[in-house]
C-alpha cells in the first residue's frame, strides 16, 4: 500500500477535478497533509473519497455524507455508522419511491390528455 497519492493521481482515478477534491476538503470531509502548496493524501483520504462519491451516487447531499464520516470517527463507532447508513438508505428508497408513483401518476395524466386532444381533433376533423 502507498504511503501517500497526489490530488492528479486521485482526479484522475476517480475522474473529478481538483476543485472538487479541494471542496470535500473545505467541507471538512477529508483532511490532507500539506506540504507548502502540495497536497498529500493518505490511503484513508483516498477511501472517503471512495466513499463520498458512492454518496453522491446514491443520492445523498454532502451533509448527510459528513454525518456519515463523522459517525465512523466517533463513539458509537462504525456499528453506529453501519446503522446510520441503514436508515439513510431507506429513506432514500422511500424518497425515490415516492417519485416513481409521482412518475406514473403525471404519465397517466399526459396519456389522457393526450387521448384528450387526439378525440378532441378527430371530433373536429382533423386526422393525427
Amino acid at each position: 500500500m502507498r504511503e501517500f497519492y497526489t490530488i492528479t493521481e486521485l482526479t484522475r482515478e476517480f475522474d473529478v477535478s481538483t476543485r472538487t477534491l479541494r471542496f470535500y476538503e473545505d467541507e471538512g470531509l477529508i483532511e490532507p497533509l500539506r506540504r507548502g502548496r502540495t497536497r498529500l493524501f493518505r490511503p484513508s483520504d483516498r477511501h472517503l473519497i471512495k466513499q463520498i462519491l458512492r454518496g453522491k451516487r446514491l443520492g445523498f447531499s454532502i451533509n448527510e455524507i459528513r454525518e456519515i464520516i463523522q459517525m465512523y470517527k466517533e463513539p458509537p463507532g462504525e456499528v453506529g455508522q453501519l446503522k446510520l447508513m441503514l436508515k439513510r438508505i431507506e429513506e432514500k428508497r422511500d424518497d425515490l419511491r415516492q417519485k416513481r408513483r409521482d412518475l406514473e401518476e403525471t404519465l397517466l395524466e399526459l396519456d389522457r390528455a393526450d387521448d384528450s386532444c387526439v378525440e378532441r381533433l378527430a371530433e373536429l376533423g382533423v386526422k393525427t
